[in-house]
């Protein structure tokens, strides 16, 4: 049965920490709601997959291939598969992360 979710509440902010959420899991790919506290980060790594990030609440500094991208609520960016990123909350930061399970051709 289809479920009606609001994206602000279903990954609340705690104090010092990243809260996660995933909200489908399949085969083909996965949609996770992060919620970071200021200053929060995610160190560098690569995914085997393309990544897409839709910015819901807040500011974001994500790197990719050393580059930084300053994100914003309201934008969306893609991550490509196979190259470094990390990301760091600038402020109280939630983002919906879209993986998909493909390799690209």
């Amino acid at each position: 049965m289809p479920e009606i979710m609001n994206l602000q509440e279903l990954a609340a902010y705690q104090k010092g920490a990243i809260v996660s959420k995933t909200i489908v899991e399949k085969e083909t790919g996965t949609v996770t709601l992060f919620a970071f506290d200021e200053g929060q980060a995610l160190s560098e790594h690569t995914a085997p997959f393309d990544a897409l990030v839709q910015v819901i609440d807040g500011r974001a500094e994500i790197r990719i291939a050393g580059v930084p991208h300053l994100v914003n609520e309201g934008e969306l960016l893609v991550m490509p598969a196979q190259q470094s990123h990390a990301l760091k909350a600038l402020t109280p930061f939630k983002m919906m992360l879209t993986m998909i399970r493909s390799q690209n051709k």
